[in-house]
């Protein structure tokens, strides 16, 4: 009697965590389609990110396919949509966010009219392409978006958290820089702009910068340094840094978009210091947006 009593509780316990383990699944793929949509909205409802998914080049779109990729997995590794042991984990975590990205972009997008049956394949998958990227993103940051825990670096050594905060900057300014590189706004604006203009927004976007991680002390926000760390090595290491990544991470956009084509050296530089405000913001801010 006790024996069937003993094995009664076993199977029972194999059961709860059966539906504990399927629950956790299903809580995480809840996360990753509402991460999706947070991140995704904002450009599922541009008109601009519609017209490139039709007309922009076809290699530079694979190309970004490609580089979010490994972005993908290196999210995973910080926040993905349960916290992984390996890096086998962050490759399925990555299959399963391009796949919530493809499949929220593709709903949104019918739903909205911007896609029928009638639209050449070629256009069809190339508007869904395109946005599945940042729905993607927000898939993996579902947990942390969602779940109320944070995007923290990795604290093997100083070397790795190193790369680790700069990994992060790089996502927030990412983030934020897709929302609006599309638009003719961001153009417009660097037309608008003399060469003084560009010299006080770097000046600007440096300081305000500077201000969110340090001197705003947001939770979360401050990197990982020795107290007695000097002021202008904590100045140079992140906040000249992570403007320095902003500023690379713009011009990338800015060429995947064609902002680039036929443009002069000068009109190139001023899109970029402009569209490098927000990605710079981004950077600095990654830990609260993330």
């Amino acid at each position: 009697m006790t024996q069937e009593t003993a094995s009664r509780d076993a199977a029972s316990q194999e059961r709860q965590a059966d539906l504990a383990g399927r629950r956790k699944i299903l809580l995480g793929l809840g996360r990753g389609f509402g991460g999706a949509l947070v991140f995704g909205l904002p450009m599922l409802m541009t008109m601009e990110m519609w017209w490139l998914g039709f007309y922009m080049d076809r290699f530079r779109l694979a190309l970004l396919l490609v580089m979010n990729m490994p972005l993908l997995v290196l999210l995973s590794h910080h926040s993905g949509f349960e916290p992984t042991s390996s890096w086998y984990d962050d490759l399925r975590d990555m299959a399963i966010a391009y796949g919530i990205g493809i499949l929220v972009s593709l709903v949104v997008l019918a739903t909205f009219g911007i896609i029928t049956y009638r639209m050449p394949v070629d256009e069809i998958v190339g508007k869904v392409a395109l946005q599945a990227v940042p729905a993607s993103i927000g898939a993996v940051l579902g947990r942390s978006q969602l779940g109320g825990s944070e995007m923290e670096p990795a604290q093997e050594t100083e070397q790795v958290n190193y790369a680790s905060e700069l990994f992060i900057m790089a996502v927030g300014a990412l983030f934020l820089s897709l929302n609006v590189a599309p638009t003719e706004e961001m153009v417009l604006i660097s037309y608008h702009m003399t060469q003084w203009h560009a010299l006080m927004l770097m000046v600007l976007s440096i300081v305000l910068m500077h201000m969110f991680v340090y001197a705003l002390e947001f939770r979360g926000t401050e990197p990982s340094l020795p107290a007695d760390t000097p002021l202008w090595s904590a100045f140079l290491r992140f906040t000249v840094t992570g403007y320095a990544i902003a500023l690379l991470i713009s011009l990338y956009v800015l060429w995947t978009f064609g902002r680039t084509d036929g443009a002069a050296l000068m009109q190139v530089a001023m899109a970029a210091i402009v569209l490098g405000f927000p990605a710079a913001i981004g950077a600095a801010a990654a830990r609260l947006i993330l």
